[in-house]
């Protein structure tokens, strides 16, 4: 990360402070030009703030870099105001900025309640954002919670970073193994609906897709025991030509069947829903893939008609990838039915239609299907549409427990609802060791154990790089200490705490004073912040904003250790020390709603 990073959203950018001013002393001391300059972070064991690195020069000036930079940094602490003093260490001319520079850039910043983030331009186009996408024949589980804390907090990155964004997904409602749970509902089901039974409907449905398995493998295992092979029996079990029926039945819209479907997938949409607004996720849109599996069929005719797809001898329809070095891929089958890349293509297309300003999508799935989306992304590029090539797959690792995978036929995953719970008892369990609530109502308990709990999964599970896989652990996640989400929240209260004791004006302009080490490197911290947001919309990477939280916690925990806060002497010390403190408070804030995590006052 250069300066011109770090700085470039200060009014006087430091970049745009020292950069015109080496180039100077560039041409007076040596005779010679310099356009590109490169900077960047002094090392932690070297004294500075930033650091100019004179390799590059050397080339040019033909002069060792130890002579290069004193002649440069000595020009500059007796021109440049920001800079106090310098030291060269091989090739690095480190420069240590003055105390006024950043008092300076704190007063712009700390009234700021939208600091790091950019508004959107009216002319620029939107980003789509796909997440959660489930099918309706099971509740969430835990890999959907990945998802759906990865989708969200991309969304409000990219909004932050300074774009429209729409959020939306695509729910899986039809085919076979919708019917499975319907087929077995009507055959064990008794009636059972979530109003009298009180199942969450999500969770009853799922009930029946379990149930429908467990039917059809004592059928396969009837079929074996009467001499069928295990392939055969598969194939030959009843329950699955009956299931096979339903799912004609439905695609002739049979009016029992289309009702019973109706009536079920209702059930789940309003189990997601509430699973949504406990784990607070949102949406802006709505597609569903029965009203969108029929689509793309007339782009295939497109598609030919352009020659980026071609037919074979039985009528099916191809796209022939082999020269970009992937595969020939079908996206019509003989009998004239799409395939799901089809639909995938046609429901992109019809997205634009409907928001003619996106630009651009980003699709939060698995990394199982990275082979699709590059073809996805390929296919549409060739038919001509300039948005394709702002297209990018959220490719994210699964998700696994110590007790090993999820079956979600066999009943074994982890249910959203029951982890989020989990999470809340965990971290009740964990604050009450603690014993530090018993001024705290009930109620106010309830709220904390919640904001705990769910501040850990998420923290733990957005913390980590997408493209990984991840090994979650619930205990390990509500820990006080280390980096976890808990432990940013207890950071996050203390200052509340600090701020409630402060009884005095906090708006004071403090525009002189020499600063303490842990303050400066607390503020260059903030400094941070602008970038990390673009940084992080850029590589759709919610861990870069867990993780300079984390960072800058730290950084504010050893100021706190070092320095007095209410305590110290000095006025203006002891109220920059409190509105240091607040600014820390309020990014912290900031950059944990953008991981969908709340704060608590107190903890």
């Amino acid at each position: 990360m250069t300066i011109f990073d770090i700085f470039k959203t200060h009014t006087m950018s430091l970049a745009t402070v020292l950069t015109p001013s080496i180039q100077k002393a560039i041409t007076l001391l040596f005779n010679v030009s310099f356009e590109k300059l490169e900077f960047q972070a002094t090392r932690k064991e070297f004294e500075g703030d930033i650091t100019l690195v004179l390799f590059p020069l050397v080339k040019e000036i033909k002069s060792s870099p130890i002579e290069i930079g004193t002649k440069i940094g000595a020009y500059l602490v007796e021109n440049v105001a920001e800079v106090e003093r310098f030291n060269v260490v091989s090739g690095f001319l480190n420069l240590v900025i003055s105390d006024q520079y950043y008092l300076e850039f704190f007063n712009e910043i700390k009234e700021n309640s939208k600091y790091g983030f950019v508004a959107p331009k009216v002319d620029d186009k939107a980003i789509m954002v796909e997440y959660s996408s489930p099918n309706t024949n099971k509740p969430l589980h835990l890999g959907h919670v990945r998802n759906n804390l990865l989708g969200y907090a991309v969304a409000e990155i990219i909004k932050a970073s300074g774009k429209k964004v729409y959020k939306t997904q695509i729910i899986n409602d039809r085919g076979i193994h919708i019917c499975k749970s319907m087929l077995a509902w009507q055959k064990f089901g008794n009636g059972e609906t979530p109003e009298n039974t009180g199942i969450k409907g999500d969770k009853l449905v799922g009930k029946y897709y379990v149930a429908f398995d467990k039917a059809y493998k004592e059928q396969v295992t009837q079929l074996i025991a009467q001499g069928k092979t295990e392939e055969d029996a598969k194939k030959l079990a009843p329950i699955l030509h009956e299931a096979q029926q339903m799912l004609l039945d439905w695609e002739a819209g049979k009016d029992t069947i289309v009702s019973l479907w109706k009536t079920m997938n209702q059930w789940v949409y309003d189990g997601f829903s509430a699973t949504y607004d406990a784990m607070g996720v949102d949406f802006d849109s709505y597609y569903y893939e029965s009203n969108t599996y029929l689509l793309g069929k007339d782009v295939v005719q497109i598609g030919l008609e352009k020659g980026v797809f071609e037919k074979d001898a039985d009528g099916s329809v191809w796209i022939d990838l082999t020269p970009e070095g992937l595969d020939r891929k079908i996206v019509l089958r003989s009998d004239g039915t799409a395939v799901y890349m089809t639909q995938d293509i046609g429901t992109a297309i019809q997205r634009v239609k409907d928001f003619p300003d996106v630009g651009g999508m980003v699709y939060t799935v698995g990394n199982e299907q990275d082979y699709h989306f590059k073809v996805l992304f390929l296919i549409l590029k060739k038919l001509g549409f300039d948005w394709s090539k702002n297209l990018f797959h959220l490719s994210y690792g699964m998700v696994d427990l110590p007790s090993g995978k999820m079956k979600s036929r066999e009943g074994t995953v982890v249910d959203a609802d029951d982890l989020m719970d989990d999470m809340t008892l965990t971290a009740k369990q964990l604050s009450e060791e603690l014993g530090k609530l018993e001024e705290y109502s009930e109620a106010e308990k309830t709220k904390l154990y919640k904001t705990i709990g769910l501040g850990a999964l998420k923290y733990y599970i957005l913390k980590v790089d997408p493209k990984k896989r991840i090994l979650f652990n619930p205990e390990e996640s509500v820990d006080f200490a280390g980096n976890t989400g808990p432990f940013i929240q207890y950071t996050y209260a203390r200052i509340q705490s600090i701020l409630r004791k402060a009884d005095f004006e906090l708006k004071v302009v403090i525009d002189q004073m020499a600063l303490h080490q842990k303050e400066k490197e607390l503020l260059k911290q903030l400094a941070l912040y602008p970038e990390v947001i673009q940084n992080a919309a850029h590589n759709h990477s919610p861990a870069l904003i867990a993780n300079y939280t984390y960072e800058l916690v730290k950084e504010y925990n050893s100021f706190y250790q070092t320095v007095s806060i209410l305590g110290e002497e000095d006025t203006s010390k002891k109220i920059f020390r409190v509105q240091l403190s607040k600014k820390v408070s309020d990014t912290i804030k900031s950059a944990f709603g953008l991981l969908g995590i709340e704060v608590p006052e107190r903890m």
